[in-house]
């Protein structure tokens, strides 16, 4: 059977008493699907005790060193010695915002990856690339510089996240022909890279409870990597429902 991710990035959102709230509606949930939760940083501990039984939690970033002079970084190791399942990597906003490239992203994650983290790292286009027609062509090369040399051992450690930079937090969302059109490439695309076709691949960007089991039902579609929409309990719960049918 087919195992779907409902993956939150909380990203600077969510404090103590919404982390409270979240535990408290999810606290006696079963999920079939995988559920994963990303919080801020400094919640990190509480929502793994808080959380641990429902969900799998993992950070929103992390250092390409394992330890240093390295003022306000976090190694993979102590993410690890905490508790954490998982680290997003790549997200648009880091590469925006912080000017994080493929080949810098690409020692993080085979830090992450070689020290006992599962990695989502993410691909996807601008705007003003999508109506160039360069999709196909941005998303390959994220891939090839961001995932060259993952060892084969640590290969089934690896998730993708599809996520247009247009449809972030934009309320638009990629219909789902596009969302597929773009993951059938991305499948495609493993081999070449060294990596299972299996390797599971979420579509972020702008999802909703209303959007998901459309998207769900792309062939190529694995699960959701939610921003917006993971933030209160109920929507969260929601997208987990969907992904159980």
């Amino acid at each position: 059977m087919k195992k779907y991710y409902v993956v939150a990035n909380w990203k600077m959102n969510n404090g103590l008493s919404e982390l409270d709230a979240f535990a408290s509606a999810l606290s006696e949930c079963k999920f079939k699907c995988e559920a994963w939760i990303a919080p801020q940083l400094p919640y990190l501990p509480l929502a793994i005790t808080k959380l641990a039984k429902s969900a799998k939690i993992g950070a929103q970033n992390s250092s390409n060193h394992l330890s240093g002079a390295f003022t306000g970084e976090t190694s993979v190791v102590a993410l690890k010695e905490i508790g954490c399942h998982f680290v997003i990597l790549g997200h648009s906003e880091r590469r925006q915002f912080f000017a994080e490239e493929n080949s810098f992203l690409n020692r993080k994650v085979l830090t992450a990856l070689e020290n006992g983290l599962k990695v989502i790292y993410c691909v996807g286009e601008s705007l003003q690339e999508r109506e160039a027609g360069k999709t196909f062509s941005v998303v390959k090369k994220q891939l090839q510089e961001g995932l060259k040399d993952v060892p084969e051992n640590f290969a089934a450690n690896l998730l993708i996240a599809y996520e247009p930079i247009w449809a972030i937090g934009t309320g638009k969302t990629a219909s789902s022909a596009q969302a597929e059109e773009v993951h059938a490439s991305i499948r495609n695309e493993l081999p070449s890279l060294g990596l299972p076709t299996q390797t599971p691949i979420l579509y972020g960007g702008s999802v909703k409870p209303d959007n998901f089991e459309e998207l769900l039902n792309c062939p190529n579609v694995d699960g959701g990597l939610v921003g917006g929409a993971s933030l209160k309990a109920d929507s969260y719960l929601q997208l987990c429902e969907i992904a159980n049918k």
